[in-house]
C-alpha cells in the first residue's frame, strides 16, 4: 500500500506567513521559516511554499526563504506562485526547492509543463489548480488565487496537464480553502481517478477525520493543509496518527 504524504502549506506575502479564507481577508500570522521548522520536527512530510502575491509583481519572491529553509528543513520543499520560466524554476531549484508549483503560467502557455518536465524532470513539475464549482459535477480551473476564470474544465485540465508531463497535481478547492469545514471529497476523487499521477488535496482541512476522509473517499494520495496546523487547532502526529489507525499508511 503506498505511503500518504502529509504536506504544510505555507502561504506568503512578502516575508510574512499568512492565512485567508477562500484566498481573502489575509493575516500575518509570523515567521514562515519558524513555522517550517516546527512542522518538520513534528513529522511533516514535506513543505509547500506559495507566494501569495507573485502575479502582482510577476515574480517569486520566495529565494531566500527557501535558501534559508534548507539550512535546517530537510524535506520535499515545493514552491509556487510567479513562476513564468524556465529561468524562475532554474533559480528556485539552485536555491533549495526540490519542486516546482505552476498555476497561471501553466494555463497561459500550457507548454510550459512539458518544457519544465523535460529539463528537470517530471518529479518536479507540479501542475496547481485552484477549482471553483460551476454545477454539480463541474469544476471551473482559476487562476490569481481563485479570482480570474479561465473557463477551462478542471478534470480536461488535468488530463492535459497529465499528458504534458506533470508529474503530481496540487489540487485546491477555492470553495473550501480556509473554511476548515472538510475537503471537497468530490472534486478530489474526480480528478484523482481520471489521471495516474498522485492527488495533493488542499484546501477545508478542519478536524483530523478529514485527513482519513479525502484519502480513503477521495482518492488523494498526499494531503496539504494550513491554518488548522498554523494556529495549534491539530498537531501533525495526532493526525498522522488517527490516520494510521484508520487504516492508512503514514510515516510515523
Amino acid at each position: 500500500m503506498k505511503n500518504i504524504r502529509f504536506i504544510a502549506k505555507l502561504d506568503v506575502k512578502g516575508s510574512n506567513l499568512v492565512k485567508g479564507i477562500q484566498f481573502e481577508g489575509l493575516r500575518k500570522i509570523g515567521n514562515p521559516n519558524e513555522f517550517a521548522k516546527k512542522y518538520y520536527k513534528d513529522g511533516i512530510d514535506e513543505i509547500l511554499y506559495i507566494d501569495i502575491v507573485a502575479s502582482l509583481y510577476n515574480r517569486n519572491n520566495l529565494s531566500d526563504i527557501v535558501i534559508e529553509c534548507t539550512n535546517d528543513v530537510f524535506i520535499p520543499i515545493t514552491v509556487g506562485g510567479g513562476i513564468r520560466n524556465i529561468d524562475n524554476v532554474k533559480h528556485l531549484l539552485r536555491c533549495g526547492a526540490d519542486k516546482i508549483a505552476i498555476n497561471t503560467a501553466a494555463i497561459k502557455n500550457p507548454k510550459l509543463i512539458h518544457e519544465v518536465a523535460d529539463k528537470f524532470g517530471s518529479q518536479c513539475m507540479v501542475l496547481s489548480i485552484q477549482a471553483k464549482k460551476v454545477s454539480e459535477g463541474k469544476w471551473e480551473a482559476y487562476y490569481d488565487n481563485g479570482r480570474e476564470k479561465t473557463g477551462i474544465d478542471v478534470i480536461q485540465w488535468a488530463k492535459t496537464g497529465y499528458e504534458l508531463g506533470a508529474g503530481e497535481i496540487l489540487l485546491t478547492s477555492v470553495d473550501c480553502e480556509g473554511c476548515r469545514k472538510g475537503f471537497d471529497i468530490e472534486l478530489v476523487r474526480a480528478v484523482s481517478d481520471v489521471v495516474p499521477i498522485p492527488i495533493i488535496a488542499c484546501g477545508g482541512m478542519g478536524k483530523m477525520e478529514d485527513f482519513s476522509k479525502v484519502v480513503i473517499e477521495g482518492h488523494a494520495d498526499a494531503v496539504a493543509a494550513a491554518s488548522v496546523l498554523h494556529y495549534n487547532q491539530l498537531l501533525v502526529n495526532e493526525i498522522k496518527e488517527k490516520a494510521y489507525m484508520n487504516g492508512i499508511n503514514v510515516r510515523r
